[in-house]
């Protein structure tokens, strides 16, 4: 596109630029200093997460400011705006973690409306914290623009007594010193240490994961996901995601035409082979929403269970994303799905190629060490499994990587706890046996509200030792960093009337990640008159305020936990009005 030659007849924009009309409007941009050509230019939305809460957003402005050249380079008119970011390493373990799922809403919700709002002709989105990344991704489908996704980067590892940590490490310190296993100064000493930089968990957790997800998606530029935050390099990859955005909005190539059926496969694939988090499992979803897509939580868990989990990284493995970055990145670890023929390569990108096409261009391969040959893998299966049966009728999900055959199956009696604080304070007080499936219910996303994360919960099992030795079960999630038989996004959850609502202490539960069975048993007619008996959901503190809007809009887990109706039921496609 020639400087100030852009022909605007059917971009967003033309609504608050052009035509006598449009002067009041005009004058606003030139009071921010735009001049003629710049107003006559695409208006590209630059929006970032940036916020001081926590290391993973604290880069994001700068990189933004490359976005901006390289917009600007490609003859556009960037207009940088926020959103918020509840950040779940400082969110968890309290009720501000109710805070972190219904955030990712409100991320998509207001990137949707500051574009709708000022008329802006395409997106790139920068986010670093976990529901950041999906928040973003699903404006963009939604509001279907030209769109680039850009991931912040991740933390550097810290070191502690020779080894590289994260703050995982830290979590599950917080158990072994519950256990009286280190003192209070080895404790210091190591949350000091263990996160170094600014960017976001270093392991592969849910911000890892989901950045490895942009790229398979194809919404990100190969590679750009893998440098971690503090790396000078990343503002090329900024800038050339600026460019990038105009090449698309030049082809008119828009956020649906890259997140594809196919695609959200490429996704899931790249979230199993790594050993990911299982919030994969509710986000694929979500984003395949926001297109009209159907791909629930049993789509995406087929496809983990077919796929070999090949990566060895955090928690289940050894290394961390900037290891994964040395070693070639993402895209070394797509070039080894494609040759297990597990790859759709017809697949646009944000480049405006095909994954094909962008595959042949990489050289890398396989080191062996951090990513294995795909026909040589850890395990034969993903290390995410799904899981369905009369305790799990809409369906669960758990991580398995790291973990032998051998305990991937668990059987026990049930001890119920009817909240995360209750599960925590017994576990603090080792008020619970080994053998027994701890269930935690009443944390969906609706009865939470929030569907909170229960990684302060499963840590302190792990720093206890006892995370072979229990399995924990929960309408709830888990973090990404989470270790051990832990069951997350049992459906429906208690407060839809789910059958983990029915459970009382002693029932016998089993688990099995291999066969991928979740069920109590309880016989049909039991359930029934158990169900008949329920006195209804547990009421919350959460009577009005956001997420009491949350949790009477919000649906189940096996669907993403969606808040609206989605693609199918659109009337409009924001770029055509």
């Amino acid at each position: 596109m020639l400087k100030g030659k852009a022909d605007k007849t059917n971009l967003p924009s033309r609504h608050v630029t052009q035509g006598p009309a449009r002067a009041p409007h005009r004058s606003y941009y030139y009071a921010m200093g735009l001049d003629e050509e710049d107003i006559a230019q695409p208006f590209i939305g630059v929006a970032t997460c940036w916020n001081e809460a926590a290391p993973c957003n604290i880069s994001l402005n700068r990189q933004a400011q490359a976005v901006k050249l390289g917009v600007k380079a490609a003859s556009g008119t960037p207009r940088e705006f926020t959103t918020i970011t509840v950040t779940d390493g400082i969110a968890m373990g309290h009720e501000g973690m109710r805070s972190s799922l219904a955030s990712r809403e409100a991320i998509a919700d207001t990137v949707e409306l500051t574009m709708r709002g000022h008329c802006y002709d395409a997106i790139v989105g920068l986010a670093g914290c976990d529901k950041s990344l999906p928040g973003m991704m699903m404006a963009m489908v939604r509001l279907n623009t030209p769109s680039v996704f850009m991931y912040g980067g991740s933390i550097m590892p810290g070191r502690f007594n020779g080894k590289d940590v994260t703050v995982q490490d830290v979590f599950e310190a917080v158990g072994r010193h519950q256990a009286g296993a280190n003192s209070d100064e080895e404790l210091r000493a190591l949350e000091k240490v263990a996160c170094p930089s600014a960017g976001a968990c270093g392991g592969q957790f849910t911000a890892n994961t989901m950045a490895c997800v942009s790229e398979a998606i194809g919404l990100a530029l190969m590679n750009s996901a893998g440098a971690p935050a503090p790396y000078e390099s990343r503002d090329q990859y900024a800038q050339a995601s600026g460019e990038a955005v105009m090449n698309l909005l030049e082809k008119n190539i828009r956020a649906r035409d890259i997140v594809t059926r196919k695609s959200l496969e490429n996704a899931a694939r790249i979230v199993a082979c790594t050993g990911g988090s299982t919030n994969a499992g509710l986000h694929l979803p979500a984003i395949a929403h926001e297109a009209g897509i159907d791909f629930d939580l049993f789509d995406v868990c087929d496809i983990f269970h077919d796929t070999p989990y090949f990566v060895d990284l955090k928690p289940g493995g050894q290394y961390v994303a900037k290891d994964l970055y040395e070693v070639g990145g993402v895209p070394v670890v797509m070039k080894e799905l494609r040759k297990a023929g597990l790859i759709h390569e017809d697949c646009m990108t944000a480049s405006g190629r095909t994954m094909g096409d962008e595959l042949d261009r990489i050289e890398g391969e396989a080191d062996g060490k951090v990513i294995y040959p795909a026909a040589n893998p850890i395990t034969q299966t993903g290390g995410v499994v799904g899981l369905k049966g009369n305790l799990a009728p809409e369906g669960a999900i758990v991580k398995v990587a790291g973990m032998s055959e051998e305990e991937q199956v668990f059987s026990g009696p049930a001890r119920v706890f009817e909240c995360e604080e209750d599960a925590f304070e017994a576990v603090k007080a080792r008020g619970y046996k080994e053998g027994e499936v701890l269930v935690i219910r009443n944390e969906g996303p609706s009865g939470g509200p929030g569907m909170r994360e229960m990684l302060a919960t499963t840590a302190a099992l792990s720093g206890q030792g006892m995370g072979k030795k229990v399995a924990l079960i929960t309408d709830g999630r888990f973090s990404g960093a989470t270790r051990g038989f832990c069951v997350g996004h049992v459906g429906p959850e208690s407060a839809h009337g789910g059958p983990i609502g029915l459970l009382e202490d002693g029932d016998v539960i089993t688990i099995n990640a291999i066969t991928g069975e979740l069920s109590v048993d309880l016989t049909d007619a039991e359930l029934t008159t158990r169900k008949d008996n329920w006195k209804g959901p547990k009421e919350t503190i959460y009577a009005s305020g956001a997420l009491w809007k949350y949790a009477q809009l919000v649906g189940g887990a096996r669907l993403g936990a969606v808040t609206h109706p989605g693609a199918k039921d659109e009337k409009h496609i924001y770029m055509d009005l």
